[in-house]
């Protein structure tokens, strides 16, 4: 005897919520949930949520299909209890650190995996994300480089200037 679900309008309904939902955010880290408090969810909700994310949890089975009707089937992390992390844009980077500092503070959250962009990331992968500098932290480091040379050739022309016995207040006078 095969086992057939019964399909209803609030399954329908569920997952047409899920993909309305899901096709909002570019990017899903999967992590299983079991232990932590109400009060470490929340705070997880609310830390995600200044980023532009969000932290659902889902059942297996609607996710699955509303992840299949977007084209990003993911469905070897879809088993057991889970959460998604829901990313928008470029903060997959910043969502993994706060995911991955929160397991380190003792909550009970294990990441399974993601899929960011449509490319599929293991655990392991997730985490390497996670140690990775974000966008800010790379055009901040890229801007002192490229003002690294600026810097030099005015400390030069100054130490220039001094050494021969003028100040900086003379030398613009004199111009």
């Amino acid at each position: 005897m095969e086992y057939k679900t019964r399909i209803t309008a609030a399954k329908e309904e569920s997952v047409k919520a899920l993909k309305d939902e899901f096709s909002q955010y570019n990017g899903y880290i999967f992590t299983d949930y079991r232990g932590m408090t109400v009060e470490q969810i929340t705070t997880l909700r609310r830390t995600l949520m200044k980023k532009d994310g969000a932290y659902r949890v889902v059942k297996n089975r609607f996710a699955r299909i509303a992840l299949r009707d977007l084209d990003r089937a993911a469905d070897d992390q879809l088993v057991g209890p889970t959460a998604i992390a829901l990313v928008k844009g470029d903060e997959a980077n910043a969502v993994a650190k706060d995911l991955f500092a929160l397991a380190k503070d003792g909550a009970p959250l294990v990441v399974k995996g993601g899929l960011i962009d449509g490319q599929f990331f293991s655990a392991e992968e997730v985490e390497a994300l996670s140690k990775l500098p974000g966008k800010l932290e790379l055009i901040a480091t890229l801007m002192a480089t490229m003002m690294a040379p600026v810097q030099k050739l005015a400390a030069t022309m100054l130490a220039y200037v001094e050494k021969n016995g003028g100040s900086v207040e003379s030398a613009n006078e004199e111009n």
